[in-house]
């Protein structure tokens, strides 16, 4: 209610701020046809002279006198129109100041209710923070989470196996229920009930391999257990798998299935700032065809929007990655033709960096190579330029920083 308050009374301040003028006209003591009459007499005045004093013919001299006469008559009726003070009729000026009045609520209100959240509660920081706090508190089990999957949404198989298949893998069950710790077995379980579709039975499989492995489990195996138990949940990050996660992350921090699914979990648990840090730096230490980057390009741009962070996504293919054939005719060039080579993809990216802008790599990029060739003068003209296009983002600055600091434009 406060919201819509607040709104109303800086939409009607607008609104009369618009109709004043609207209804007032123009401001000033004379209408223009007065000022326009004023002109126009001394121009008169001048043609008589100009033409005792030889300058203009008599007949050059009628001429124009002709036509400043003809305009003292248009401007003469003009101000009979509107009047000595020059305001506008007013039944135009109240048409006006209602017809913009109502443009202005209406667009306002319209942007608003496409491009706002009617109805949405205020949330400040701490608030924000606790409701994040009560989603970590409050989040369900594996077991709760597959106990409420209908059968329709549990994951199946990508294709129907053959019969040979089926019977291997229940010999395979029955060999594995005998052997509790039979690691191999319990390995070979899990990922053929995952190539199944039997993502709930693979990370039970998954789990007892753990356990008989003891301390020898590693990360990897820890993140595929997250990563069967989310598959099992159709995307719901459970609390064991969180726990299966940090297990993951605490044996190996550059883990990058496991971090994934982090800032997935982080996301759920409506942490878009934690989660747009987690993907960013993942997306830029992993390389394009990894499984986790489509996911991740797809809605970084959202999360960092949910974040209050300025951020483009980095183009697919490297900027300034030269293809196998620009590398084997580099190896023949001479020193010079190399040279001028690199200065054409380097300008290319600058050409770009200044139409279309770019992610903060890019501009890293940029510098790093104007260093190598030589143009520092230029490397720290784009130092400038980023942290003017950057300001406030501390992720990118840091990103566009260590490169200028690594080709000596900064200390």
């Amino acid at each position: 209610m406060v919201f819509w308050s607040v709104a109303g009374i800086l939409t009607l301040a607008v609104c009369a701020v618009f109709a004043q003028a609207a209804l007032r006209g123009r401001v000033g003591e004379k209408a223009p046809a007065a000022y326009d009459l004023e002109v126009y007499r001394v121009q008169l005045r001048d043609v008589d002279k100009d033409v005792a004093r030889n300058v203009l013919t008599e007949e050059e001299g009628a001429r124009l006198r002709t036509e400043v006469s003809r305009r003292i008559l248009a401007a003469d009726a003009a101000l009979q129109t509107f009047g000595a003070q020059g305001a506008q009729p007013k039944p135009a000026g109240w048409a006006l100041a209602t017809a913009g009045s109502l443009v202005i609520a209406g667009a306002a209100f319209g942007l608003y209710w496409v491009e706002g959240a009617p109805g949405y509660r205020d949330m400040p920081r701490d608030l924000r923070l606790a409701v994040s706090e009560e989603l970590r508190d409050n989040r369900l089990s594996q077991a709760e989470v597959e106990e409420r999957l209908p059968v329709e949404l549990l994951p199946g198989p990508a294709e129907e196996p053959s019969a040979e298949f089926l019977e291997l893998i229940e010999r395979l069950r029955a060999v594995v229920a005998d052997r509790p710790n039979d690691i191999q077995g319990l390995g070979f379980l899990a990922r053929n009930e995952a190539q199944l579709g039997n993502h709930s039975a693979a990370h039970v499989a998954q789990t007892r391999l753990i356990a008989a492995k003891g301390e020898d489990a590693t990360a990897d195996d820890f993140a595929f257990l997250a990563d069967l138990m989310v598959l099992a949940a159709r995307g719901y990050v459970s609390s064991d798998a969180v726990t299966a996660l940090r297990e993951a992350l605490a044996r190996n921090p550059e883990q990058e299935e496991a971090r994934f699914y982090l800032g997935l979990y982080y996301a759920q648990v409506d942490r878009p700032d934690a989660a747009f840090r987690t993907w960013e730096k993942l997306l830029r230490d992993s390389p394009a065809d990894a499984s986790w980057v489509p996911p991740i390009r797809a809605q970084i741009e959202q999360l960092a929007d949910r974040a209050g962070v300025r951020y483009s996504l980095p183009p697919e293919e490297g900027w300034i990655q030269p293809s196998r054939e620009q590398i084997e005719a580099a190896e023949n060039m001479s020193p010079e033709d190399r040279e001028e080579m690199i200065r054409g993809m380097v300008s290319n990216l600058l050409e770009r960096l200044a139409s279309e802008g770019g992610p903060p790599e890019d501009w890293a990029r940029a510098i790093s190579a104007l260093a190598v060739i030589g143009e520092t003068n230029q490397a720290d003209a784009i130092w400038d330029e980023a942290r003017s296009v950057f300001e406030g983002n501390t992720a990118a600055m840091r990103i566009i920083a260590d490169a200028a600091q690594e080709s000596g434009i900064i200390n």
